[in-house]
């Protein structure tokens, strides 16, 4: 969140062109104490970004029209207090230097762990450094269970 500016709850918006997504990651966070906005397009995001503060993007990255490294570019440019998160199950496609590069501060598998979830949400939004991850502390064989790109 950018610092000097109160507003009781960070807003999170979610991009994902899967509606079950959108509705499994926001039932997951619900709790947290965001307040959740999702849409389906890119296109619906950019249009948000423009009316309103939003303090996280989590977006998919293989979406029809733009994808999420798209989508996410385009917003450090409108927005760049806005920390820029890409949920994916294709991790291998998309270099990490890329990633750092546009800021993308975290890169999330899917299928996602929700606590590893909510703990790098908690941890880009208190702009906290994640640890660095072990080898073999992983839910999901052959992927880190650390999103985060902070190093």
């Amino acid at each position: 969140m950018r610092s000097g500016v109160a507003h009781e709850r960070p807003t999170l918006l979610i991009v994902d062109d899967e509606a079950q997504i959108l509705s499994a990651l926001k039932r997951s966070l619900y709790r947290e104490g965001y307040e959740i906005i999702t849409v389906e397009t890119a296109a619906a995001a950019l249009r948000i970004l423009e009316q309103q503060r939003i303090d996280v993007i989590l977006s998919d990255h293989k979406m029809p029209g733009m994808s999420g490294v798209q989508l996410l570019e385009r917003a450090a440019e409108m927005s760049p207090h806005t920390v820029r998160m890409l949920i994916t199950g294709w991790t291998e496609e998309i270099p990490p230097e890329r990633l750092r590069e546009i800021g993308i501060c975290a890169l999330v598998t899917k299928p996602w762990n929700d606590a590893m979830l909510k703990s790098t949400l908690r941890q880009v939004m208190g702009g906290e450094q994640a640890p660095n991850p072990r080898e073999g502390d992983s839910d999901i064989p052959g992927r880190s269970s650390d999103y985060s790109l902070r190093r």
